[in-house]
């Protein structure tokens, strides 16, 4: 699974830190940030026989946030013909 490129991406997070992979994602003003990842065909699979996938936060022992998964673009960045 890795993070990709898409049209509405507004800013790239740990562009230039070798250690992470950089992060494409569209930044609101409110803080909500969204990110778009590509899973192998061997993930897919996997999420498909298993209907499971973990996610791990790095929080640096800060407080965690809210995350929201979902396989649908947000509605507000849908336009005509695009999804």
């Amino acid at each position: 699974m890795k993070p990709i490129e898409f049209k509405e991406r507004n800013v790239v997070y740990a562009k230039d830190q070798p250690e992470y992979l950089s992060l494409p994602a569209h930044r609101m003003e409110d803080g909500e940030v969204i990110t778009c990842w590509k899973l192998t065909l061997r993930e897919r699979l996997k999420v498909l026989f298993t209907g499971r996938f973990w996610i791990c936060l790095l929080t640096f022992n800060q407080p965690l946030q809210p995350v929201r998964p979902d396989v649908n673009k947000p509605n507000y960045m849908i336009k005509e013909g695009t999804k």
